[in-house]
């Protein structure tokens, strides 16, 4: 099974750095507020159901639609998918792959020093695969050091738009990590022919946190896949649908509208 995760295009190809010439790039950087995006997922089991590029997908097409609403002249582009990226908790899984955290960071310290140095005044990082959250957040601060004439936001696809955790119920709300409720319905209703065979909640593995504690949240604990899901999956997917899944997508794509067309109309963050 192959997972269509290239663009479709549909976002236009003057959005796309690479559809650039070298001399058209130097009056895009020259903009104000010249931003660059950079799409970022993971190729890593999604329990029996789901396929290894569900957050690369989730990245992709999500992008895809938040572009299309921002208007047509906003200083904005961006970089191919990068679909590759540290995924170490599911290793043991077959067809989980995992670059070391010390190439990730290096290549977005490399690949964004070079933007800087064209002229560009932002980057955005945006992130679907929440096992490399902190470490992109390590990387866009040794990029800041390195590069202190761009700005750096390493941002969560999840995380930033309002209104999401009201169509989680609990307990998926808090305990539904990986390929559970939210990640399959949004699959049902971006690829549903990528979704296999819901599967039943195989147990969690593990045991029950001492008080304060969680596994992610103030007081989290490294966990591997394999201390809690023998399946893969951390959480319940067996109530997902394709309905949930527009109405996230919905949720995601406004916040994520809103959220930089503020951005492209501020001067912030302030840079060296």
């Amino acid at each position: 099974m192959q997972v269509p995760l290239q663009s479709n295009g549909r976002s236009g190809g003057r959005r796309e750095l690479m559809a650039h010439s070298s001399q058209e790039v130097v009056g895009l950087a020259c903009r104000p507020g010249s931003t660059v995006i950079w799409p970022f997922g993971a190729i890593e089991q999604h329990g029996p159901h789901l396929p290894l590029g569900t957050d690369a997908l989730f990245a992709e097409r999500l992008l895809e639609r938040v572009l299309l609403q921002l208007p047509a002249e906003a200083p904005i582009w961006r970089m191919p998918l990068h679909c590759l990226g540290f995924s170490p908790e599911h290793l043991g899984f077959p067809g989980s792959l995992s670059l070391p955290a010390e190439l990730l960071i290096g290549l977005v310290v490399a690949v964004g020093r070079q933007l800087a140095e064209a002229g560009f005044q932002r980057l955005v990082l945006f992130n679907a695969h929440g096992g490399q959250i902190a470490l992109l957040q390590v990387a866009a601060r040794q990029l800041r050091v390195e590069a202190p004439s761009m700005a750096v936001l390493p941002c969560f696809v999840w995380s930033g738009p309002a209104g999401l955790a009201e169509l989680i119920p609990e307990p998926e709300r808090s305990h539904g990590l990986h390929a559970g409720l939210a990640e399959t319905s949004l699959m049902l209703h971006l690829a549903p022919e990528l979704v296999g065979e819901l599967p039943p909640p195989d147990g969690q593995l593990g045991g029950v946190p001492p008080p304060g504690w969680s596994l992610e949240g103030a007081a989290p604990t490294a966990w591997l896949t394999r201390d809690l899901s023998a399946t893969g999956v951390i959480g319940d997917p067996s109530a997902a649908t394709a309905v949930l899944g527009d109405a996230l997508a919905e949720r995601l794509v406004h916040g994520w509208t809103a959220l930089l067309q503020g951005l492209l109309a501020s001067p912030w963050p302030q840079r060296g």
